[in-house]
């Protein structure tokens, strides 16, 4: 308890790691609010406009007949779409009329027709990529007879079979920035651990090699020295949610307590991340501190903080990224709260920063082990 309360102490006496474990978070939250405050009002969705070539290529196929009269249900206030049929060259006139967003014909593909990208022609073509993949995913569902298959789109198109909006009604994709915020301050405990652990390695610091020579047990140090940092970090963690909820009304959803602990584990992967840097890396205190905060920017920066999309982009294309990617758990840990009914994803993300968490600490040390000094 006294190494405790004497780390506690130490870093609460750094002013470096006062301002990126309190001050930094809480002031990219403000800039957040003041850049995100009106973006969605200002977005509202109106119905898009768009042609399709209504030739017997398109008439003959069912995914699409299906998805589009679906989405463009005129009892429908809130359909997607609004679709003019016609000729290629009457939708060509009209999209050069801007009349239409875009246009849709079938041949072996669809192909998409567009003027300008936008908001418009980007949802008409996302909606065009999905169909296409769930009809390919349709084809390989093996049904006993050609009759099934029959029976199955029939019941689709009278309603028998019903597709129902489980989305959450308040649903803000802004979201994402104040998640991948929470992840990255988490992940700033790094900073913390990597300094405690520097204050006990004799090659580190003066403090650590008076700590090298004592008959002080250096197991008791260093888990006192971290308690202290992951207490820390929890502190100013608690800070950025109540900051967050009551000066900038973010809205966690409902289940507030499994968020705090989806934050636990988060911080402890920041410990984690601390211990390992400052034991692989022999290198000074400074650098070890640019290297933590480029690497959590840039793990933040994979996880949606810089750019909605980039979360997206990244799960798409290369997802191996975000699935070794702490920030990235954590925001994903969070989404899967707000959006799901089940708890399947978040213990899944749970398990794999600790897993991630784990496997830092066991390599750190090792290392620890084989550190021997012929002179302190």
């Amino acid at each position: 308890m006294h190494i405790f309360i004497n780390s506690l102490k130490v870093l609460l006496k750094n002013k470096m790691l006062i301002f990126w474990t309190f001050i930094f978070p809480l002031v990219l939250g403000l800039l957040f609010n003041m850049a995100f405050a009106n973006i969605e009002s200002s977005e509202v969705f109106s119905t898009i406009d768009i042609g399709i070539v209504n030739d017997d290529n398109y008439k003959n196929n069912q995914a699409y007949n299906m998805a589009f009269s679906y989405m463009s249900d005129s009892k429908d206030p809130d359909r997607i779409f609004n679709i003019t049929y016609g000729t290629k060259e009457e939708l060509a006139k009209k999209l050069e009329d801007e009349e239409i967003s875009g246009y849709l014909y079938l041949d072996e593909k669809a192909h998409v027709i567009i003027k300008n990208n936008g908001i418009d022609a980007s949802v008409f073509k996302y909606v065009v990529e999905e169909i296409n993949t769930v009809s390919n995913g349709i084809s390989t569902i093996e049904f006993t007879s050609i009759e099934e298959i029959s029976k199955y789109a029939t019941s689709l198109m009278n309603g028998e079979i019903k597709l129902n909006d489980t989305t959450k009604k308040n649903m803000s994709y802004t979201m994402i920035e104040f998640y991948s915020l929470i992840a990255m301050t988490c992940l700033y405990g790094a900073t913390l651990s990597m300094y405690s652990l520097n204050q006990i390695l004799p090659n580190m610091s003066n403090k650590g090699k008076r700590v090298g020579v004592s008959p002080v047990s250096k197991f008791k140090m260093i888990i006192s020295s971290l308690a202290a940092s992951f207490v820390t970090q929890v502190v100013g963690v608690l800070i950025l949610f109540a900051f967050t909820i009551f000066a900038l009304n973010v809205d966690y959803g409902s289940n507030i307590l499994l968020v705090l602990l989806l934050a636990l584990v988060g911080s402890f992967a920041g410990l984690s991340l601390g211990v390992f840097v400052s034991t692989i890396i022999k290198k000074n205190e400074n650098t070890k501190l640019g290297f933590i905060i480029g690497l959590t920017m840039t793990f933040s920066f994979f996880a949606g903080m810089m750019g909605i999309t980039m979360k997206y982009i990244i799960d798409k294309n290369i997802p191996i990224i975000n699935q070794i990617n702490p920030v990235s758990m954590i925001t994903d840990g969070l989404y899967s709260l707000y959006y799901y009914d089940t708890l399947d994803r978040y213990m899944f993300n749970i398990i794999s920063l600790l897993i991630f968490s784990f496997v830092l600490i066991a390599i750190s040390f090792v290392f620890l082990r084989r550190q021997k000094y012929d002179s302190i």
